[in-house]
């Protein structure tokens, strides 16, 4: 920081709870710095600071706000950035106020979301791990797993499944999408959803991208004999483990 930005290498560092793709660290009280923790994540550094500004103006919502990005220096090998801080804390039941209201305002985002001009906008590929496009990139990859897991999993079943989810096409419009809805990128505020994080795997194309994301985000009731009609928050797979509290 002392080195690139000299004019901040006085402010206090703090580091945060760590996410996935990127370890963030807050600067004084307005700012955040994310640092990709692998090539494949610092591909969206480009792609946070080219469409956020876009993006911001047309959502409901706040979106990490983009301030200055830095080169690699010092043994880090990535671009990396820094942001404006947002205050909140992941989505949860006992931070989230009115459940009904914090889905309508999660919807109402995602809509305005998939509103947006997509024609420019980035296509699937390594930066958001291809999401909202064809499945048929997966498809060794699955069928590696499957032949790893053997007789542990009901072969056959999976199998058709698979290749019938790789003959279903998308002949729509391609839209914007987020592509990570977990409650890690999601801020609460005073009880209310405040804010839309971490940018890193959106994109445009098929909004099936999107299809996984209400059972990680959104608090749903769980059909257990223990605990007939209790409410549980799903917890995010490694692919979108929960991002820290207030990080872009």
């Amino acid at each position: 920081m002392a080195s690139q930005f000299p004019q901040w290498a006085d402010l206090p560092v703090r580091p945060v709870p760590r996410g996935w793709d990127n370890q963030t660290f807050r600067l004084g009280e307005r700012l955040s710095v994310r640092l990709p923790t692998a090539r494949e994540y610092a591909l969206a550094v480009d792609k946070e600071h080219r469409w956020l500004p876009v993006l911001a103006p047309q959502l409901p919502l706040p979106v990490p706000r983009p301030v200055t990005r830095g080169v690699p220096a010092h043994g880090y090998r990535f671009d990396w950035s820094v942001y404006e801080w947002i205050d909140g804390k992941p989505a949860s039941l006992d931070r989230i106020g009115d459940l009904t209201g914090f889905a309508k305002e999660l919807a109402a985002f995602l809509v305005a979301l998939r509103r947006v001009d997509p024609a420019t906008g980035p296509q699937p590929g390594l930066h958001n791990w291809f999401r909202g496009g064809p499945l048929h990139v997966y498809d060794p990859q699955v069928r590696r797993a499957v032949e790893t897991l053997d007789h542990r999993i009901p072969r056959d079943i999976i199998t058709e499944i698979w290749q019938s989810a790789l003959t279903a096409t998308w002949d729509g419009r391609p839209v914007w999408f987020h592509g990570d809805m977990a409650p890690g990128n999601l801020l609460i505020r005073d009880g209310v959803l405040a804010a839309v994080i971490d940018f890193g795997t959106c994109g445009v194309g098929d909004p099936r991208a999107m299809w996984r994301s209400p059972g990680r985000c959104c608090p749903v009731r769980a059909a257990t004999p223990s605990a007939p009609g209790s409410m549980s928050m799903r917890r995010p797979g490694p692919a979108g483990g929960p991002g820290p509290c207030g990080r872009p």
